[in-house]
């Protein structure tokens, strides 16, 4: 009776045991829980404090934009006197006209928009295989090569001028928008920031997989890389265009009055000998507004692809 007994209090204790620790080991979700930082899953609201800051900060933004506007609006003579106006005046749409004849702005903008966006497109394009080679293939020579296009980032770009004019004029280009294309159709700015992007956001196993299937660079290339690389593309896109479009000292190099861009066009409008502030800020401003209709367009889809691009990194 008593060998009998021992045996079922063991195995009666075995199971009570066990069924005290399970409950003293906390379960997967009550474990998730304890370690979650107290703020996760909160939506966090801005205070007053922020909105006033952003407020004051879009108001310093803008108000080079109002003022050209302001200006653009109203005569020379009232432009000029103190205090300046900070309302808009009645001038605005004459004075638009009247600068877009007399610098000729259509055939500007329209120079000015083939320009950077053929800029634009070979940079991102060239770029973004450039950053692909150098982050992800391994050849010869490659950290050197790399260096050597920082470097070039140090070198002014003033110091090619005289070169590069001569080579432009043995071309044939002299006065010709090839000779404003062709010499940044890619930037070392440009092949740094998208390395640095793919050394990050494109793992080396999705590189390797391609390799497995038989893909070849090219078409990892255009299969991987370039799904990926699309919110910093957009960002270089937009950058770059900007830069193209309101880049003045190359272009009045090697351009004349007969075929502008439009930073060159706009000196048209300083060129007598009292200068017509208003008249200048009003081609000022049709020279922005291009730049602002882009952004416009396409600003959410840059923004969006930049906050896509931070939570996949």
């Amino acid at each position: 009776m008593t060998t009998d007994s021992i045996p079922v209090q063991a195995t009666d204790a075995r199971p009570a045991v066990a069924k005290k620790a399970r409950n003293d080991t906390p379960s997967g979700g009550r474990r998730r829980q304890l370690f979650r930082h107290p703020g996760a899953g909160r939506q966090h609201h801005a205070g007053p404090v922020a909105y006033i800051l952003l407020g004051i900060a879009a108001l310093f933004s803008l108000f080079p934009l109002y003022w050209t506007m302001v200006a653009a609006s109203t005569d020379n003579t009232r432009v000029t006197q103190t205090p300046p106006p900070f309302l808009p005046g009645p001038h605005l749409l004459e004075n638009l006209g009247k600068a877009w004849q007399d610098a000729a702005l259509g055939k500007a903008m329209l120079n000015s928009l083939i320009v950077a966006g053929v800029i634009a497109l070979s940079t991102v394009l060239f770029a973004t295989l450039a950053g692909f080679a150098f982050a992800k293939l391994r050849f010869k020579g490659r950290n050197i090569l790399l260096m050597l296009v920082i470097g070039t980032m140090m070198v002014p770009p003033q110091l090619g001028v005289v070169p590069l004019f001569m080579m432009m004029t043995e071309l044939g280009w002299g006065q010709k928008l090839p000779a404003v294309i062709f010499p940044t159709l890619v930037s070392a700015v440009g092949v740094f920031f998208m390395r640095q992007y793919l050394s990050e956001a494109l793992p080396d196993e999705l590189v390797e997989a391609g390799r497995v299937d038989g893909a070849h660079s090219l078409r990892i290339f255009w299969s991987i890389v370039l799904p990926i690389a699309r919110p910093p593309m957009a960002v270089l896109f937009m950058i770059t265009f900007v830069h193209a479009w309101n880049d003045f000292f190359w272009p009045f190099i090697v351009l004349d009055m007969s075929n502008p861009t439009v930073p060159v066009a706009l000196t048209q409008l300083s060129a007598g000998y009292v200068r017509d502030q208003s008249l200048i800020m009003a081609g000022a401003l049709l020279g922005t507004l291009p730049l602002l209709a882009l952004f416009i367009v396409f600003g959410r889809q840059i923004v969006g692809g930049i906050m896509q691009g931070a939570v996949k990194g």
